[in-house]
Formats: C-alpha cells, sequence, structure tokens
C-alpha cells in the first residue's frame, strides 16, 4: 500500500496544474471572504467626531457579548438574605419581556447576576450571566411569587402561584460576587423586531418597546441597608422609564434587554463563519482538482497502467483518496489558518466588532474547513470514478455540495428550505463553521444566512462524510467490475 501512495503522490506532485489548483484554493479563499467587509463600513461618531464607544458592546463574565440594559428599584444587600416579591401584573409586553427580582455584582454592564423572573410568553425563568437559562414550573396564575436566596455565592429561585406552595427553579454559582452587591426588583423589554425572507431579500422592521411591571408583597430579610433607588441600568434609554411607590406596592417601567447578543440580520458584529465565507470558493477549486485526478486517467487511458501495475483496484482507489485527502485536507487548514486573522483585520479596521470566539473554537474550526476540503475532495474522486467525465463530475459535486450552501446564506430561499438544504445535501459539512450558540431565550433570526446550521458542526460533517462513503463504495465496486 505504502507504494501505491508514494506512486498517486508522485504522479500528483508532477502535474504542475493539480499543484496550482491546490495552491490557488488559499488565496481564492481569503480573497473571497474579504470582498465583504472590503466593501462595508461601520462608522459611529461622537461629540467633536470622536469615535463612539458603544459602537463595540459591552461583554458579560464569560466574554460574549451581551445586552444589559434595563429598569432597576433596588439596595445593598451585605452578605446572604432574600427577596421575595409578588409579580402582581405585566403589562404591554412582548414575549420577552421580563419583570422579576435579581442580584447583581452592581450596576455596572455586563456584571454578573441571576435573576428569577416572569416573562411576557415564555413563563416564569431563572436566569443568569446572560447565557443561562432555565424554565420554571408551569402555572396558570395571573400573577406570581418570585423569591431569590443567597447563601454566599450561591444564588436559589423559586416560585409559587399563591405565596404558600413554592417550588425551586434552580442554584447557581457565580465568581466574583463579593460581599456587597445590589439586589431588588427589574422590567425589562427588548426591541420588536420582525424579519420577513423572500427570495434574494431580507426584511427587518420593528422598534423599541417599554413594559410595566407592578410589585406587591415585597418584603427582605438579611443584611439589607440603605432605601430602594431607581437606576437605568446602561445608561438613559431615552424612553419614559422609571418607578413609583404606594402603600408598598411598586410600578416599575422598563425598556432594554439582559440577554446575549446573537449575530442575526440586524446586528453588527462578525463572527469567524463571516471571516470564512470564502472557504465555498476555495472548495470549488479542490473539488476540480480532485475531480481531474480521476478523469484524466481515464481520458489518457493511463489508468489501464496503472491497473497493470496494481491489480488490486480497491487499494489503488484508496491511495488516490489517501493522497487527494491528505494535500485537500493541508489546503483548507491553510485557507482558513489564513483567512480567519486577515480577514478580521479588515472588519475591526472597518468599524465592525468581533463576536468572541475561543483559542479552541479557532482551532476546530480551522481543522473542520480541513476535514471539509478533505472529505469534499474524496466524494468528487469517487464521483469521477463513476463518472468518468471531468464536467459531468465537477457539475455534479458543485451543485451538491456548494450550490445548496450558496442558496442558504445568501437569503436566496425562505428559511424553511435553507435549512432543509443544508441538513440533507452534502452542504451540511458547511456546519463544521458555526461557531455562535443558538439561545432559546433570545428571540432572533437562527437560520443558516445568519450562520446558523439546522445540523450540528459533527452532525453536519457526519452527512458529508455519509455521502462520501456511499460514493466511494459504488466507485470501489465499479472500478472491480467494468473496464478501464
Amino acid at each position: 500500500m505504502r507504494h501505491l501512495i508514494h506512486a498517486e503522490w508522485t504522479k500528483f506532485r508532477t502535474v504542475r496544474g493539480w499543484v496550482i489548483g491546490m495552491l490557488v484554493a488559499i488565496p481564492l479563499t481569503v480573497l473571497v471572504g474579504l470582498l465583504g467587509p472590503a466593501g462595508s463600513q461601520m462608522s459611529c461618531a461622537g461629540p467633536d467626531g470622536q469615535p463612539c464607544e458603544n459602537n463595540v458592546p459591552p461583554t458579560g463574565p464569560g466574554g460574549e457579548a451581551v445586552h444589559d440594559s434595563f429598569y432597576f428599584l433596588h439596595r445593598t444587600l451585605t452578605g446572604d438574605g432574600t427577596i421575595t416579591a409578588r409579580v402582581a401584573t405585566l403589562t404591554d409586553a412582548e414575549p420577552w419581556s421580563k419583570a422579576g427580582v435579581i442580584v447583581k455584582r452592581d450596576t455596572e454592564v455586563g456584571s454578573t447576576y441571576a435573576a428569577v423572573l416572569l416573562t411576557g410568553g415564555h413563563g416564569v425563568r431563572m436566569q443568569h450571566d446572560f447565557t443561562e437559562d432555565v424554565a420554571g414550573p408551569v402555572s396558570t396564575s395571573d400573577h406570581q411569587w418570585l423569591r431569590l436566596t443567597r447563601d454566599g455565592n450561591t444564588l436559589t429561585g423559586t416560585t409559587s402561584p399563591d405565596g404558600e406552595h413554592w417550588a425551586t427553579i434552580g442554584s447557581v454559582q457565580l465568581g466574583g460576587l463579593g460581599d456587597a452587591v445590589q439586589a431588588g426588583m427589574f422590567v425589562s423589554s427588548p426591541e420588536h423586531v420582525e424579519i420577513t425572507r423572500g427570495f434574494g431579500s431580507v426584511d427587518a422592521s420593528g422598534g423599541p418597546t417599554m413594559a410595566t411591571a407592578t410589585f406587591d408583597d415585597v418584603s427582605v430579610d438579611g443584611g439589607w441597608a440603605g432605601d430602594w433607588r431607581g437606576t437605568e441600568v446602561g445608561g438613559e434609554s431615552g424612553m419614559d422609564t422609571g418607578h413609583q411607590e404606594s402603600g408598598g406596592e411598586f410600578t416599575i417601567t422598563g425598556h432594554g434587554d439582559i440577554a446575549p447578543i446573537v449575530p442575526d440580520q440586524g446586528s453588527r458584529g462578525r463572527t469567524v463563519e463571516n471571516a470564512l465565507i470564502g472557504v465555498f470558493a476555495g472548495l470549488i477549486a479542490v473539488l476540480v482538482v480532485a475531480t481531474l485526478f480521476v478523469t484524466s486517467e481515464h481520458r489518457r487511458g493511463l489508468l489501464r497502467t496503472s491497473l497493470a501495475a496494481s491489480p488490486r483496484r480497491g487499494q489503488l482507489f484508496a491511495a488516490k483518496a489517501v493522497v487527494i485527502g491528505g494535500v485537500s485536507f493541508v489546503t483548507g487548514v491553510a485557507s482558513a489558518a489564513l483567512a480567519i486573522p486577515l480577514v478580521e483585520q479588515v472588519e475591526v479596521a472597518k468599524g465592525m466588532f468581533l463576536f468572541p470566539a475561543s483559542t479552541w473554537t479557532e482551532v476546530r474550526v480551522v481543522l473542520g474547513t480541513g476535514l471539509l476540503f478533505a472529505v469534499g475532495a474524496v466524494l468528487a474522486l469517487a464521483v469521477g470514478m463513476l463518472l468518468r467525465r471531468s464536467a459531468g463530475t465537477v457539475t455534479t459535486v458543485v451543485v451538491g455540495v456548494v450550490l445548496p450552501y450558496l442558496l442558504a446564506v445568501a437569503s436566496v430561499l425562505p428559511s424553511g428550505p435553507a435549512e432543509w438544504l443544508t441538513a440533507v445535501t452534502p452542504a451540511a459539512g458547511f456546519a463544521v463553521q458555526q461557531t455562535v450558540p443558538e439561545y432559546p431565550q433570545v428571540n432572533a433570526s437562527y437560520t443558516p444566512a445568519d450562520g446558523y446550521f439546522p445540523l450540528s458542526p459533527g452532525g453536519g460533517f457526519a452527512v458529508l462524510c455519509a455521502y462520501a462513503v456511499a460514493a466511494v463504495v459504488l466507485a470501489v465496486v465499479a472500478l472491480r467490475r467494468r473496464d478501464a
């Protein structure tokens, strides 16, 4: 087997066009990725022409970009303690408007917190540090008692429909909470956004909203100090928010959201996937080379010579697959490793902010791109062995692998067909690029056009591998049964 791999490698590297094709795939991936940010400009000017700071969103305890804007009626809690309140009414609410009790390290944007809250359309929840969300028990009551208890760095949330029978939603550990924290009641209401997708178009409409909640039966226990005071966390909202107190009843009107920012159509941010948009172009070059690696031998009759030298046809095909897969893997890794930092530099220079991704995530994406190229090349090799025609093979693999991806991410198709194409076709393999999580507590556009694939990175890659394995089996059977 080793001598077959060496022979196929020698054959590959001595054909200048194949080597050039693989090398071209690298700058092609980078250049196509640069087209988007190069033609865009994000600008934000503050007083006296200075850049304004809000062009880059705040970050939460985990480094994620977040919204942290709400009206907060709070007191200082030192050490352990409990706050209990009944949400008597919640009006003018969006499905993810929130009214509840919260313990927050301080009133600074992005600081750690835990909250028990009632939403406009998703029941009672316990949320903490922006990204974490747990649903509470289902209740048919129009009002809800909420309780949040601090014991050191442990926050426990409970709820009751009647103030007597309590159910625990969950407990969380918050790091860096400190001894003295701010705790109390809050109300938030996110912007109302409707995204309509058509054939080749995306329309977004909506605007800011406010919600009003009435709290009563408010009680506290533990080391509380000071009077109730209101703070517009996140700065002035420009809306008629605030609070009123009458006879132990608090009416709070709030605006904004406490949630992670996701990269949908309305976001100014860019993700690792955005930097790799040119992968489809580099992959086309790799698919063409992989096709020619087998079809040129059919066209020139050289395959007969190869079979005469190695009558074990399955091993010959395996050697070809190892060579073209290995070269394509290196090409994919090099393409992604160059595209990510170069494209991100241009994005930052254009005033865009980058959604944070860990080093491990970027390494996973780079290696995943290499595997995408490698498996795609083996698929093209197998189809080429079956069809034995260059034009037909290139058309087949591009239509099967690349075209569904382009139709999905370019908003040419509605979200339903786009998700279907990227789940059942070989284009599912592009899911290896995905780095952004989908949050159930954030109402956003989770479609391939926004970087969200219906399958996980591993699941999407498995679909591509399944197509490649099926094609390889058919190719080996055909190679053994027919003449070269």
